[in-house]
């Protein structure tokens, strides 16, 4: 099987993935609101490349509320037609990736600044959308709980902790655990390149602690210190940013 996270829209590589025709898992954020490198993406799109420059300016220091800033300066008086074509834009994106995905066995689950219902919608019929549940695939028990952590940014795709918890109780002890975070092990949740701890799940490390699940694999930490770690007897793997790499971990 093969395993991909973070394809933010590079759908034409996601597609050449899918065509291999090996079960892919996808674990989150097919969107991309903005990319860090280039500042491209919905946020350009729609509030212009400016708001996007400096948004990524912010993210990089940490400066949420510069950013709550920003996006009041960047509504007033036009939230509800931003608002309409944000939405126009991320629907444009979810079919861009059922067209990747139509005809392959594809397994998605939903990252931080994934629209989860209109993800689900997008998707239906044409791949498995899976959260909280246990598949079997090429003879292994495949738990997958789907989301972000909580942050300031309040992201669609972000689940608390609770929330986070309950989906890992209800996988119970599975061969390949599969989430869009990392658990919080320094080193697979700090950026080398921002210099910046992002955010992590404590109640994920705790999961792994007490099932010790034989891999766990994740994405979420596009520059990650350390792409791979062991918790216990669990091999924790970062599988990478695909929009930049265009390239799947296979599980072997």
């Amino acid at each position: 099987m093969l395993i991909v996270s973070d394809v933010h829209a590079a759908f034409t590589e996601l597609g050449a993935v899918a065509a291999l025709g090996e079960p892919l898992l996808v674990l989150g954020d097919l969107l991309n609101f903005v990319d860090y490198r280039t500042g491209a993406g919905i946020a350009a799109d729609v509030y212009g490349r400016d708001h996007a420059l400096e948004f990524i300016r912010n993210r990089k220091t940490g400066d949420w509320e510069a950013n709550r800033r920003l996006w009041r300066r960047s509504t007033t008086g036009r939230l509800q037609e931003l608002a309409v074509r944000t939405r126009e834009s991320v629907l444009r994106q979810y079919a861009g990736a059922r067209e990747a995905l139509t005809g392959s066995e594809a397994y998605v689950t939903f990252g931080n600044v994934d629209w989860p219902e209109e993800m689900r919608a997008s998707l239906s019929g044409a791949v498995r959308m899976v959260d909280a549940e246990v598949v079997e695939i090429e003879g292994y028990s495949v738990g997958f709980a789907g989301g972000g952590v909580p942050t300031p940014a309040n992201a669609r795709g972000e689940v608390s902790h609770e929330a986070m918890a309950a989906k890992l109780d209800a996988l119970g002890a599975v061969d390949i655990l599969c989430t869009h975070v990392p658990p919080s092990v320094a080193p697979l949740h700090r950026d080398v390149v921002t210099g910046v701890l992002e955010r992590s799940s404590p109640v994920l490390l705790e999961y792994l602690r007490t099932y010790q699940p034989p891999f766990h694999y994740f994405g979420d930490v596009h520059q990650p210190q350390a792409y791979s770690w062991r918790v216990g007897r669990t091999l924790c793997r970062n599988v990478g940013y695909f929009r930049a790499t265009a390239r799947a971990v296979r599980h072997a």
